[in-house]
């Protein structure tokens, strides 16, 4: 058992500051001076022709980067069991945040152009700064929860950039994982807000966070309403007063689920180098049939290189299965 405290790196963890141009001035005004944390391994000062694969890691929802630091009792951090586990890449630690909780990786009118600022900012700006292999046979990215969808997501529309993906109890599969706790957030909008997210969201804002019951399923809703809306307002999927689903609004939701998105490129999901999906078997968003979804869906395209698997354990404190999913793509991606 490792002493509760930190220990020196055997690898190096560069804490850097971006400047984002596609963020200034995002619809929410959130910052555009990002952080961004860039780990490299063992013995990258010593040689210096040598380049290395790299991996960018983003957050679930609610994540912003200095949370890699928070620790659980007698359990390593990410950056810790990275930094054992000493792969030859270089990982960038992402931050995403946005005041609704997330962006979901993509770009929005409501939240920013966080798919942008990843894609074609951070990853220029990783590659001018370390010996990257920069192509994207050599590139990966991993995430959990929303950044496990982020991370299939990104890879399968940026095929020109990624060549491989790590999903760690990954989101998707709305109508089975989202949809149903639309049912709890009415509820609560009806006996505490008189229908109103508005009101809740101004409630939720004034007191210390996830206080209530249901803020964790309201807030999600509500940043989800944001990254896929189509004209920068924030609404709503379902009626307020029965949750039933509004399917214009719900429609577009859909339009960045798997089973949309999944035929669309379907040929850049054949392309990938690889692929890992992994999900708890008790997850209580239920992001396990998620990846038995996925499991049989992309197998159907005839993909070699997909690992999938399920594991007893609930949707936290998987951070011991990073490094797993990690190893799998440097594998491939050297």
């Amino acid at each position: 058992m490792r002493a509760p405290w930190p220990t020196p790196f055997r690898g190096r963890l560069d804490e850097h500051t971006v400047e984002s141009k596609v963020l200034r001035g995002n619809p929410l005004g959130d910052p555009h001076l990002r952080p961004l944390w860039v780990w490299t391994p063992p013995g990258y000062d010593d040689e210096p022709e040598r380049r290395y694969p790299s991996v960018y890691v983003i957050q679930g929802y609610t994540g912003q980067v200095d949370m890699w630091r928070n620790r659980s009792a007698f359990r390593r951090t990410y950056p810790e069991l990275l930094d054992d586990l000493a792969p030859e890449c270089v990982v960038s630690f992402v931050d995403t945040w946005t005041s609704v909780g997330g962006s979901q990786f993509v770009d929005s009118p409501a939240t920013g152009r966080y798919h942008t600022y990843l894609c074609d900012e951070l990853v220029p700006w990783v590659d001018a700064r370390y010996r990257t292999l920069a192509a994207p046979a050599h590139r990966g990215i991993q995430g959990k929860s929303s950044g496990g969808y982020g991370a299939l997501l990104t890879a399968m529309l940026r095929p020109d950039l990624f060549g491989g993906a790590a999903s760690h109890a990954g989101g998707g599969l709305f109508d089975v994982s989202i949809r149903p706790f639309f049912r709890e957030a009415v509820r609560t909008l009806r006996d505490l807000y008189e229908g109103s997210i508005e009101t809740w969201l101004a409630d939720f804002r004034s007191r210390a966070a996830f206080s209530r019951p249901n803020d964790i399923h309201l807030l999600l809703q509500y940043g989800f309403s944001a990254a896929y809306s189509t004209d920068g307002e924030i609404r709503l999927p379902y009626d307020t007063s029965t949750a039933e689903v509004l399917p214009e609004l719900w429609n577009s939701w859909l339009a960045w689920d798997w089973p949309t998105l999944l035929p669309q490129r379907a040929d850049a999901i054949r392309g990938l180098r690889a692929i890992w999906i992994d999900a708890g078997s008790r997850d209580e968003w239920f992001l396990d049939l998620t990846a038995e979804w996925l499991r049989r869906e992309v197998g159907k395209l005839g993909v070699t290189n997909l690992h999938v698997e399920l594991f007893d354990a609930t949707h936290a404190q998987i951070e011991y299965r990073y490094p797993l999913g990690l190893a799998y793509l440097v594998e491939r991606l050297l």
